[in-house]
């Protein structure tokens, strides 16, 4: 057997071949992330054995890796991937010397492979490669909007501060469509009552009119706001980014939907769990059969408590968050809302609470039954049952 080391990134990798007869490796060498860079790896691998005869490990860092690991996919090989966190505790290990190269990572991946009984990675399929990449985009530009949101309320902070308690949500139509129009409270002030009862109607399709723009140029008028043509400015183009953001993240709902409706997971027969956070729990745990068990699954999470042992005293720390920030992030916020429409987790969520714990650790004990739920429905393909709570129906 031939075990092979690469250490990813960004523009070169560095790679070494051991087998378990050589006490020095078959071969050290750096290759470019490149098709010809594939190629000479794919190269010198064949020198020294079949695809079926080796092993080749390489360390997690984003996407730098994406495109080698399904090159050599294609060409027959299973890989392995690392948690660099988990080698960065092996090495410290074995040395008590500080040493940090690409050379010398690329020798440990290769050891460790050959020393360790460690697993291929399970192919994962295109669905969840793209929900990631759906569920990751869409992620970044909510907050992006939520930024852009921040930006635009400190504009108004200066030249118009009574507007942003004017409406109970000051992104929404009639708001956007009046600030458009009249950005600043100078512009507004001068405006005929009319003509502004007409955008407003026209904007909330009649839930706003004469009323909100009587109080709107009341407003106005008695504003302490002062005039920036700079802030005018850079409020029209923090509501321009608002709208962008918001019509591509619709975009990717809908794709997200489409898929989520074709694969037809049973994650979506969990009360409180829609499109959008499913996919982003399925996308982020991949295949569940790399899972040997519920704990596994959720000591990848993160959302396992710390164990603290010192002489006679053993007890609980705090969760450890070591696992993936994001799945952690979805469990979390997918407990709190099964938790307030389904009856099995409100029970479990009330039994917790009513043993004095604090609602954010209750949640956190929710959410540790809701992975070991997931887990279960996922193995089995099959269906959440429960009731859902007369005030969600």
């Amino acid at each position: 057997m031939v075990y092979v080391g690469i250490d990813i990134a960004s523009e070169k990798h560095a790679c070494c071949i051991l087998d378990e007869n050589s006490k020095h490796p078959l071969a050290e060498f750096e290759f470019e992330n490149s098709a010809s860079g594939f190629a000479i790896l794919l190269r010198e691998i064949s020198r020294h054995a079949l695809p079926g005869e080796t092993k080749i490990g390489l360390e997690a860092t984003g996407i730098y890796g994406t495109n080698l690991s399904e090159f050599l996919r294609r060409n027959g090989f299973e890989i392995t991937t690392f948690n660099p966190l988990l080698l960065k505790n092996r090495a410290r290990g074995t040395t008590l010397r500080k040493t940090k190269t690409d050379k010398y990572d690329a020798n440990f991946i290769a050891r460790t492979l050959m020393q360790e009984a460690v697993q291929p990675d399970t192919d994962i399929s295109y669905h969840t490669l793209e929900l990631k990449s759906l569920t990751r985009l869409r992620s970044q530009l909510v907050e992006n909007r939520s930024k852009a949101k921040i930006r635009a309320k400190v504009a108004l902070t200066v030249i118009f501060p009574e507007f942003l308690r004017a409406f109970s949500d000051i992104f929404g139509a009639a708001s956007v469509a009046t600030l458009r129009k009249y950005p600043c409270a100078r512009d507004l002030a001068k405006c005929r009552k009319a003509t502004l009862s007409k955008l407003l109607a026209t904007a909330s399709r009649g839930q706003c009119g004469e009323a909100k723009a009587q109080e709107l140029i009341g407003l106005a008028k008695n504003s302490i706001g002062t005039y920036s043509a700079a802030r005018v400015i850079a409020l029209q183009v923090h509501l321009d980014e608002i709208q962008m953001y918001s019509a591509h993240i619709a975009a990717l709902d809908r794709q997200i939907k489409e898929i989520m409706d074709e694969i037809n997971s049973p994650i979506l027969s969990i009360p409180g769990i829609g499109y959008v956070l499913g996919a982003t729990i399925l996308a982020e745990i991949g295949d569940i059969r790399r899972f040997s068990s519920p704990d596994k699954l959720v000591s990848f999470a993160g959302i396992e408590p710390s164990i603290y042992q010192s002489g006679k005293y053993t007890g609980q720390g705090s969760m450890v968050k070591r696992g993936s920030p994001r799945l952690r992030w979805a469990l979390i916020l997918a407990a709190r809302l099964v938790s307030n429409v389904s009856l099995v987790f409100s029970v479990y969520m009330e039994k917790k609470l009513a043993e004095g714990k604090a609602y954010n650790v209750a949640t956190s004990h929710v959410a540790k039954k809701l992975v070991r739920v997931i887990f279960a429905l996922l193995y089995k393909n099959t269906s959440f049952s429960d009731t859902i709570l007369p005030s969600a129906a």
